[in-house]
């Protein structure tokens, strides 16, 4: 009797403990509007391209004749350059959006997030913009949506600054619970309306190489914007795509621009021997390797990974 009585109470405090881990974990999708009070403060603009009201910053002088366009990686926002923008605007004009699929862009209209879309899609803005030749910089997904652009597009882009690109093969040593998570099917219910600030500030901290650099700040913006409409069916959509394949090598190689290719030693996402073969496999490269940062270097530590930018530019 006391037996079944005592498990009846740990039932109980299991449930409630469940049902307070749920409630403190819900959070269903906001609207772009409600997210652009904090978010797309000025110089932030909408841009209409392929169908969606682009979110993108313009700065820097309008007549400079070869602008430099920022690509992020997955889940991150035009803000991960924030850095780099602040050091190169005297001198360059820089142009940063968020990605079809993340930030205040939101979803792709045909829902297509593979990375020769993607390619299309910086040109299309590129049109947009009346910019017939620009240098590309991208982190992560961002560095293989750059190095792809130049690919299909080799008179559209003038040179490229790879950064923890995206390319071959993972042979990742850690991966963030967020990405994980995001390729389970069956959870895809749940987290369309469960998403732990915890779990969002876990997965920031394993990319970077020092974790104490991870603000709160940092960590709201990215759990915020996760939340806008779309943006987790899509990461779900882009974290099925398989494309870092042995075919991407045949690709690379065929790459004419000048390259700078950055990497943090550190990063356990894409590791180390990317980045190598990287500045193996295109023949007019240059490589720089940043130790004790990690998967997002621009972000880490922007003063220090801008000054080789800097000099590759001018």
């Amino acid at each position: 009797m006391r037996i079944s009585q005592g498990l009846r109470w740990l039932a109980l405090a299991v449930f409630l403990i469940l049902a307070a881990g749920i409630g403190l974990s819900w959070a269903t999708d906001r609207s772009a509007d409600s997210l652009k009070a904090r978010w797309a403060t000025a110089p932030s603009q909408f841009l209409e391209v392929q169908g969606m009201q682009v979110h993108l910053r313009d700065e820097g002088p309008k007549d400079d004749p070869e602008p430099i366009l920022l690509i992020h990686g997955t889940s991150a926002s035009l803000h991960t350059w924030d850095g780099w923008t602040a050091a190169l605007t005297s001198q360059h004009r820089v142009i940063r959006m968020d990605l079809p699929g993340f930030g205040l862009t939101g979803p792709a209209p045909d829902n297509d997030y593979r990375i020769e879309r993607y390619a299309d899609f910086i040109v299309a803005l590129m049109d947009k913009l009346q910019i017939r030749q620009a240098a590309l910089a991208g982190n992560s997904l961002g560095g293989g949506i750059a190095w792809r652009t130049a690919v299909q597009h080799p008179e559209r882009v003038s040179r490229l600054v790879l950064v923890d690109a995206i390319g071959y093969p993972l042979q990742s040593t850690s991966v963030p619970l967020g990405f994980r998570l995001a390729q389970i099917d069956w959870l895809k219910p749940v987290m369309r309306q469960l998403l732990p600030r915890r779990m969002i500030e876990g997965s920031v901290r394993n990319v970077y190489a020092n974790p104490d650099k991870v603000s709160p700040e940092l960590v709201d913006r990215y759990y915020e914007l996760t939340l806008r409409a779309g943006n987790r069916e899509s990461l779900t959509q882009r974290m099925k795509l398989r494309e870092t394949d042995a075919l991407s090598a045949g690709l690379i190689k065929t790459i004419g621009q000048p390259t700078l290719i950055l990497w943090g030693a550190q990063d356990r996402l894409i590791t180390e021997p990317s980045g190598q073969r990287f500045h193996q496999d295109i023949a007019s490269s240059q490589y720089v390797v940043f130790e004790g940062l990690g998967h997002v270097p621009q972000e880490e530590d922007p003063e220090r990974t801008v000054q080789a930018v800097k000099a590759f530019l001018n």
